[in-house]
């Protein structure tokens, strides 16, 4: 009797499902192009009028895999059970505002869903989840030769050959890539300071951003030093990019990083330097977040080939720094070890304000994204691995 009841259940589910999946309501902006693609643009979003869901994601031939969710009544009614309370409305701003919950198993997408202002040809605003990029453009970098592993250990004012090394405070020309990587430089700024350098920003441009940082922190203690989730690191990372890639740290994203993965419908704002935001800024498509998470559980590589190196990955996704009780945090990603009826689960995730994330749970062979516009980070990092964990 309980597994008729079950079944039922899914059955009116994806009777819905299909029905919204044929009836013209594809969660997508007609006309869309370049300048389009912005938080203003998003916020003016209409909510869509019904969720959109499918456990037949469309081949889009984006070089995302697809597949089936499966007949499997468990599965089945532990994803549906999670997406219809994550469609359920709410006025709480801080929860109930997910925009689009996307699950990859054994390397296809196998469930697609859209909800309020989620688009499925639209780039969702990424806060500090651009963090997380940008380390992968820095491992891309180092695939192509440009940086070597070595250099991660190396001062970052040894790439940066306009910064006025006489300038600088104590300390300040030891701070190495692998330090800023992991929130570890030392850079500590005032209050006092941060107003009068925005007040002349003429004096950012290019490495000059870099240059106040360095040069109005206070003394940069010696090495082991305090973790401190601040700007200042992942904008020094992206600077260093900007000088060791030929062209520039934009182009090289655009052309070695995103487009070999099928990535082309995306944003990436300019930071105050005039080089992109490495802090937050970025802009992608639900599904080519997660194709971010399927290179983490790849190891690096992208259809057969290494794309970023797996050593290079090994530490950027490894337990550096203990923030919390049970949060680690490696280069711009965050890990953590979830206990879970009695098993445990590791998890590799990129995070951002707002919502945007992608969940990386390499013993499952599992990658989920999920954007949303909370304030904070809501209870998806809670409760997502609860809901899905026995799914898989």
């Amino acid at each position: 009797m309980k597994l008729y009841y079950i079944s039922a259940f899914i059955c009116t589910l994806l009777c819905a499902v299909r029905a919204m999946a044929d009836n013209g309501l594809a969660p997508e902006v007609t006309d869309l192009n370049a300048r389009d693609i912005s938080f203003e643009k998003e916020r003016e979003m209409p909510y869509l009028t019904q969720p959109v869901i499918t456990t037949l994601p469309e081949n889009k031939k984006d070089q995302l895999p697809v597949g089936a969710l499966g007949k499997q009544s468990v599965r089945e009614k532990a994803v549906f059970l999670y997406a219809k309370e994550l469609a359920r409305p709410s006025e709480n701003p801080k929860n109930g505002k997910t925009d689009s919950l996307l699950i990859a198993h054994r390397g296809k997408l196998v469930f697609e869903s859209y909800f309020r202002r989620g688009r499925a040809n639209f780039p969702h605003y990424q806060m500090s989840i651009t963090k997380s990029y940008t380390t992968l453009a820095v491992g891309r970098a180092i695939q192509l030769g440009y940086l070597s592993m070595k250099d991660l250990d190396k001062p970052v004012v040894h790439f940066l050959n306009d910064i006025k090394s006489g300038m600088l405070t104590p300390g300040a020309d030891q701070i190495t890539l692998h330090q800023t990587m992991h929130m570890t430089s030392g850079i500590r700024m005032s209050n006092k300071n941060i107003e009068e350098i925005i007040l002349q920003p003429k004096l950012l441009l290019g490495q000059g951003h870099i240059q106040a940082y360095l040069q109005f922190s206070a003394p940069i203690s010696p090495h082991p030093r305090l973790y401190k989730y601040q700007p200042s690191d992942p904008s020094i990372t992206m600077q260093v990019l900007e000088s060791v890639v030929p062209g520039s740290a934009k182009i090289f994203i655009k052309d070695e990083l995103l487009r070999p993965m099928g990535i082309s419908n995306y944003g990436w704002q300019e930071d105050v330097s005039g080089f992109p935001k490495a802090a937050a800024g970025a802009s992608l498509l639900s599904r080519d977040m997660i194709k971010m998470g399927l290179l983490i559980l790849s190891r690096g590589k992208w259809k057969g080939i290494q794309h970023i190196p797996e050593s290079f990955l090994e530490i950027a996704t490894s337990p550096l720094v203990q923030t919390n009780e049970e949060n680690f945090y490696g280069y711009f990603w965050w890990s953590q070890t979830r206990e879970i009826n009695g098993k445990k689960y590791p998890i590799i995730q990129g995070r951002g304000a707002g919502g945007q994330f992608i969940f990386v749970f390499p013993s499952l062979d599992l990658v989920v994204a999920a954007t949303a516009h909370n304030k904070g980070m809501g209870r998806m990092l809670k409760e997502l691995p609860e809901a899905l964990t026995q799914a898989f």
